[in-house]
């Protein structure tokens, strides 16, 4: 039977959360045994993807004046704010203990994730490739990276989520937007507190999830400690995370929008047309447009006529003659009047907001 150590170390320092994992997938050797670690940060603090450029996708003043670190991971995806109301689930296995496809390693990392939340009532499903749903909503990422001679698989037990602080640390163009970000998460991410109504012990949920894991895995979990030689390297690696170097290397890839779950994306944009500005907010909803807000120094009467524009398209695919038409009805039935701007111009800016995203 495989045997999997199993390494606790409850509440931890920012970056120690993050070194920890790094520190035992580089250490790892032939023969070492799978580790799970489950961990959970003292202070809050703002994460971000191996690949991100930190001075485009965080508001980096804002963390600095509320003492919120930011720390890269080499671990891909995007920026996030987490506390101690996430319990980090990091798997280190060896590769030939997981499945080489990276669709069929998410599905097996997934599912104790899911059986945890089911054996509490709460109706999680995967929902590929990475994302953990209820409903439609969000109850977890997962991430994947190779590091040394392991993979490792990293995500979370959400126990409760700041929707309001998420928005603050990201980097938007406008307040607008970022009212926009927070009406989003909160419409499409949940948490075990949401669900239940309450949050669960700590003690309790990571037993139900190590019962969880050991079924998924037809595997002994052995409780372990860190080796002297993990603990050095989370140490030097601490060093390594902290460090402005780190942090603003270049290179990183600006993430196209905000993505909220991996079917909802969220995206600001503008046009310059003959009467003025456009500018769009645009929510995109499994392909088609799910909420929207236009805005800008055009002229257009009636002023209901824009909010008229907004519900006419909602539910619509992002296909230009057909936004032209239906705002084109929305013109005839008002009477709208927006000299230098035309339906065909909002059917654009929304076209170009949407591909954006």
């Amino acid at each position: 039977m495989l045997r999997v150590r199993v390494v606790d170390l409850g509440l931890v320092s920012p970056v120690r959360s993050q070194s920890v994992y790094h520190a035992v997938g580089y250490a790892f050797r032939s023969g070492d045994p799978p580790t799970i670690l489950l961990v959970s940060t003292t202070d809050p603090y703002v994460s971000i993807g191996f690949h991100q450029d930190a001075e485009r996708e965080v508001d980096l003043e804002h963390c600095r004046a509320a003492g919120l670190p930011v720390i890269r991971r080499e671990v891909g995806g995007g920026a996030v704010y987490l506390d101690h109301n996430q319990v980090f689930t990091q798997w280190i296995f060896p590769r030939d203990a997981v499945p080489v496809r990276l669709e069929d390693r998410f599905a097996l990392y997934v599912q104790p994730l899911v059986e945890t939340y089911r054996s509490l009532g709460i109706e999680a499903a995967w929902r590929p490739v990475n994302d953990i749903h209820v409903r439609g909503r969000k109850i977890g990422g997962t991430g994947a990276a190779s590091l040394g001679e392991s993979e490792v698989l990293v995500g979370s037990l959400m126990f409760d989520f700041n929707h309001q602080q998420m928005a603050r640390v990201l980097k938007v163009s406008s307040e607008k937007m970022r009212d926009k970000v927070v009406q989003s998460l909160e419409e499409y991410v949940t948490t075990m507190r949401r669900e239940l109504g309450t949050v669960p012990p700590r003690d309790e949920v990571v037993r139900r999830y190590l019962d969880a894991c050991a079924a998924a895995l037809g595997a002994q979990l052995v409780p372990g400690a860190l080796t002297a030689e993990e603990e050095e390297l989370a140490a030097q690696l601490d060093e390594r995370f902290l460090s402005e170097e780190w942090l603003f290397q270049k290179g990183g890839l600006r993430q196209r929008g905000i993505k909220i779950h991996e079917d909802v994306r969220l995206v600001e944009s503008a046009i310059k047309v003959p009467g003025g500005l456009i500018r769009v907010i645009v929510r995109v909803h499994g392909g088609r447009i799910d909420d929207l807000s236009l805005s800008g120094d055009f002229t257009l009467l009636p002023a209901l006529g824009l909010a008229a524009i907004e519900q006419a398209v909602r539910g619509l695919a992002a296909r230009r003659d057909e936004l032209s038409r239906r705002i084109q009805d929305v013109y005839r039935a008002l009477g709208v009047q927006s000299p230098g701007v035309t339906p065909d111009d909002f059917a654009s800016a929304i076209v170009q907001a949407v591909q954006a995203a």
